[in-house]
């Protein structure tokens, strides 16, 4: 309806203020409107609700400023738009139906005749205003959605383990029981279809796809997959009720099926190739409601539905604690954890949270910390203090010339970071840290700074580890980041004292 359409518009101007995955919101809407049309289902209602939507959602979206026009601009955000003007000129053609008393055949090369002048119009105005760059381009981000996430062309999304594709255990990790209910209650969707009822279809199989191909898009099958579990835990749970104190049928109207079941019958015999292939069913049919509606039938529908309610409470029981306890384990911070010393005592290494105390505490206010992003939201959280990058990664230029310097020759490095950062914060010990990951920093500072690689070397090949006992290359060994990451520890490694200052070691090295 039309007040809901601008409820809608409202709550999708509230996304676009808070969250970058308005885009998938937006653009899920666009779908579900152009599959109410392909399934034959437009009307003026879906005409008003999905034009209120999307003007008055678009006209605030575009009040962001970090937004501005990206939603006429952006190719990701153009297919609704494409979308909307399809609306507007299918209502017209709608309008002079009305006004000629059209035929359906009629009415449809009417539509037929109106979007070709459209699609000429468009055409002509695209090839006059794309040379201009007035279209952005589609985000690597987007590209990983639909290639391999390791090849989407640019090394920063490549770098992210969350962008690899989703597994089962990742799926029943997050969703549980919900794995096994969603697909229930999509199938009892399709059986009753309207045009709110669609959307859950639409959202759901987007949701999966999407999901399937990034590990942390999971995130959007929960809402679509409670809402369908819902829709199969409801209906099996009312069924089972009905069985215990809904009102048996009453016997004319079981006689008036049979009836009726009989005339059809009688009609298809005229036809003797239409009743050979209904009469078995149709048998079939009356034996199957014949024994259901008997007293045995009955009893056997109790016993299956009292059987689905004990199922049924002992998974609900086991799906609440599962909660309970997968909610405590999110809730845990991430960068205190357990560990066990080589000598078997188990410890509480807390040398990420110390660190931050450190720059708190004995850093200057205005002190610019320069780290790799993957820490930036922490060090301005927990340090309160100034940082090159964190994970909002949408400048990649300035994600590559932090790359360059960590990975740079020593001096080069410290002529960067001199100008950047009042100090630089590694982190070691082994594992996934900074020296680990190295080589993605190389390949992000080549992807822009196309000479910090050899020549020939795009992927930058020269930067990383030549064994399994972790020797370095020759290019990582006179890095920064290799400089300062094994400084005093690593036999013959030190940085460069007039360059450098060390001011602080964790604890334990973590």
């Amino acid at each position: 309806s039309a007040w809901m359409g601008v409820l809608t518009a409202i709550a999708y101007f509230y996304m676009v203020a808070a969250w970058g995955g308005y885009v998938f919101v937006l653009n899920l809407i666009g779908v579900h409107a152009a599959a109410l049309v392909a399934a034959g289902r437009f009307s003026t209602k879906v005409y008003r609700a999905y034009s209120l939507f999307y003007s008055i959602g678009t006209v605030l979206a575009i009040q962001i400023p970090v937004v501005g026009w990206a939603p006429l601009k952006s190719l990701e955000q153009l297919g609704p738009c494409a979308v909307f003007l399809g609306y507007q000129l299918l209502m017209v053609a709608d309008y002079v139906k009305g006004k000629k008393q059209l035929s359906r055949m009629e009415l449809l090369k009417l539509r037929i005749k109106i979007f070709a002048a459209a699609g000429i119009a468009g055409a002509l105005v695209i090839m006059a205003v794309a040379p201009k760059g007035y279209f952005g381009p589609i985000s690597s981000r987007v590209r990983g959605l639909f290639v391999q996430h390791t090849k989407t062309g640019n090394p920063l999304v490549d770098s992210v383990a969350e962008h690899q594709p989703a597994s089962t255990r990742a799926y029943f990790q997050y969703l549980h029981h919900v794995c096994s209910l969603a697909p229930i209650g999509y199938m009892m969707v399709m059986g009753n279809l309207s045009d709110s009822s669609s959307f859950l279809l639409v959202w759901g199989s987007a949701a999966y796809f999407f999901s399937h191909r990034m590990v942390r898009l999971i995130l959007l099958t929960a809402p679509v997959g409670c809402a369908l579990g819902g829709v199969a835990a409801g209906r099996l749970f009312a069924w089972c009720l009905r069985q215990f104190f809904g009102e048996e049928e009453d016997d004319d109207s079981s006689t008036e099926q049979r009836g009726n079941q009989k005339r059809g019958t009688s009609k298809g015999k005229k036809s003797k190739k239409n009743a050979s292939n209904g009469e078995g069913i149709d048998s079939l049919k009356v034996a199957l409601d014949s024994a259901l509606s008997s007293s045995e039938g009955a009893i056997a529908k109790k016993t299956v539905a009292g059987l689905i309610l004990i199922l049924g409470y002992i998974l609900g029981v086991n799906f609440t604690n599962y909660c309970w306890r997968l909610s405590v384990d999110l809730s845990n911070p991430t960068i205190i954890v357990k560990a066990r010393l080589r000598d078997g005592r188990v410890i509480k290494l807390d040398d990420y949270r110390e660190a931050y105390w450190w720059l708190r505490d004995n850093t200057p206010e205005d002190a610019r910390i320069m780290a790799w992003w993957d820490y930036g939201y922490q060090i301005t959280a927990i340090a309160n203090r100034t940082t090159l990058a964190d994970g909002n990664t949408w400048n990649h230029e300035h994600i590559a010339l932090l790359g360059k310097a960590l990975t740079a020759s020593e001096e080069e490095g410290y002529e960067i970071a001199r100008h950047l950062a009042d100090y630089v914060l590694i982190w070691g010990g082994g594992g996934g840290d900074d020296l680990a990951k190295s080589p993605h920093l190389a390949r992000i500072a080549n992807s822009v700074y196309r000479d910090h690689c050899p020549a020939g070397d795009p992927t930058c090949r020269s930067f990383g580890f030549v064994d399994r006992q972790g020797t370095p290359s020759s290019m990582m060994e006179r890095s920064l980041l290799y400089r300062l990451h094994g400084h005093q520890i690593k036999k013959g490694v030190e940085a460069n004292p007039d360059m450098w200052k060390e001011v602080y070691r964790s604890k334990y090295g973590r």
